[in-house]
């Protein structure tokens, strides 16, 4: 796994977007060759991935908008943040 630094600002590389399907009503993460479905808690921290901010600071704004426990959500963000950056997928 990728070691995550909590003051990288992850951002979608070139080539890389979150997009809304409205027929389907589902969110994809489409790359070169290759499309991800995106659940709502991928989306909501995908959104947060512009570049401006850093992990620290996606992870209280997760658990400031969600009333949920800043622990929890600062391993979630890191696991699927890593495991975006291991597939070239999200720029840290």
């Amino acid at each position: 796994m990728i070691s995550l630094a909590l003051d990288s600002k992850p951002r979608l590389p070139r080539g890389v977007r979150l997009k809304h399907d409205a027929v389907r009503n589902e969110w994809t993460l489409l790359a070169p060759e290759r499309v991800l479905k995106a659940d709502l808690v991928a989306v909501e921290i995908l959104k947060r991935c512009t570049g401006d901010a850093t992990i620290t600071a996606i992870v209280d704004d997760l658990a400031s908008a969600f009333k949920a426990d800043r622990t929890r959500i600062e391993s979630d963000v890191q696991t699927f943040l890593a495991d975006l950056a291991a597939k070239r997928m999200i720029d840290l």
